[in-house]
């Protein structure tokens, strides 16, 4: 479940269900990426303002994944 996007922006952050579907923990995955949890937390809960190419990178070399898996852009109404 994804958090409203903040104001400003329109993109949505599917980490929590990838993290779901690859049974693994935000722990785990902030380990293994090489980043802090509460950085992972800010993006899974939709509030990061930016992600760097490297971290994106790292996230989608853990989990098996493509950016578009992660991010979906959800235009406003």
């Amino acid at each position: 479940m994804s958090a409203e996007p903040e104001e400003g922006h329109a993109i949505e952050v599917h980490l929590d269900r990838l993290l779901v579907d690859r049974g693994i923990t935000l722990t785990e995955l902030a380990n293994r990426v090489g980043v802090t949890n509460v950085n992972l937390s800010i993006l899974k809960n939709g509030r990061a303002k930016a992600i760097r190419f490297t971290t994106l990178t790292r996230i989608c070399e853990v989990l098996e994944c493509q950016p578009g898996d992660l991010l979906s852009y959800r235009p406003k109404n």
